[in-house]
């Protein structure tokens, strides 16, 4: 009896030694957090190229929902916890950014909400602020400027503008966007000024998150000075920054390049130059014309003006011919 219980014993300690130890615990580490930051960069090129597409709104869904499945699959530093929760807010703001480019606002108030409780649980000023200064843009989108305003005055007193004045350029810019929207020429103008003050205070060589790094320069502050001043109707000044962005853009700000040649053609039309604007809403890029939902709009509304300013012209019978052989309407 006493030898079978000693066989035994010796048996089951051998199986136990051979056996693989399944039951360790993964460790998540920085490695894994470099590797979500490396598919975060790709999305945001994705948007720059392409913007406001579903399928770039649902992979950034599908790779906040990896970060977090990462919380579950191991163990983690405080650390390296807090960064996974900063790349899934990462990935929501993207969520939320391409659905308001898409002018899906009603999903983006979703996204909006998942990426701020992210954000919170990361702890990470950097998203806070981005996720806010999306907000701002996406109130100010639909019609909403107080909401706008109350959302980027958020973004705007994160102490990561005191530690860094691009981030204080941005904030300002956004709010020069917003009192174009509200009619207000004298805030559009005084944001500006102290919106390009703090940007020439920057520190270029200072480290910034890859969002910021892949859109935030001169050629967005003029951009937003463009949108702005479109809104106050003052087409000849919107002209002059529509100039000014169009020869700063970086070659991969393929939306943003499409958006700003739209805007610039509905200055020179406002102005009269209908030939010239018409000549330059044809040259946008197809692509951006039929697939990018806020270019098409754009576009959209351009032949409407067209119609109203000059429907009789060789103009309007160039650009009607123009979009029925591009998107099959007559925009």
């Amino acid at each position: 009896m006493k030898r079978r219980l000693f066989v035994s014993g010796v048996t089951a300690s051998a199986l136990a030694a051979a056996a693989p130890a399944t039951s360790a615990p993964r460790r998540i580490g920085m490695t894994d957090v470099e590797r979500l930051q490396q598919r975060f960069a790709e999305v945001i090129a994705s948007d720059h190229r392409h913007g406001g597409q579903l399928n770039i709104e649902n992979h950034a869904v599908a790779l906040a929902d990896s970060a977090l499945k990462l919380q579950d699959s191991g163990s983690a530093t405080d650390r390296v916890r807090s960064h996974l929760y900063g790349c899934a807010a990462a990935f929501r703001s993207s969520a939320m950014w391409a659905a308001i480019d898409g002018r899906r606002f009603d999903i983006a108030i979703n996204h909006m909400r998942e990426a701020q409780a992210l954000a919170e649980m990361a702890g990470d000023q950097a998203i806070k602020f981005r996720i806010w200064s999306h907000a701002s843009t996406m109130y100010r989108h639909i019609g909403r400027p107080a909401q706008a305003m109350a959302a980027n005055n958020v973004a705007r007193s994160l102490h990561i503008n005191r530690r860094d004045p691009m981030f204080a350029s941005l904030g300002l810019a956004r709010q020069m966007a917003i009192h174009g929207a509200c009619g207000d020429p004298i805030g559009t103008c005084r944001a500006y000024d102290e919106a390009q003050s703090a940007m020439h205070r920057a520190d270029p060589g200072a480290y910034r998150p890859v969002w910021l790094n892949a859109f935030y320069d001169q050629a967005e502050l003029d951009s937003l000075a463009l949108s702005s001043y479109l809104a106050l109707r003052d087409w000849e000044k919107a002209e002059y920054h529509a100039y000014r962005c169009l020869a700063a853009l970086r070659p991969h700000m393929r939306r943003s390049k499409a958006i700003t040649t739209v805007r610039l053609a509905r200055a020179q039309l406002e102005q009269g130059a209908i030939d010239a604007g018409t000549h330059t809403a044809i040259s946008v890029e197809t692509e951006a014309a039929t697939q990018h939902p806020r270019v098409a709009l754009m576009l959209n509304e351009f032949g409407g003006r067209l119609n109203v300013i000059a429907p009789a012209s060789t103009a309007a019978t160039t650009w009607y011919e123009h979009a029925r052989s591009t998107w099959g309407t007559a925009a």
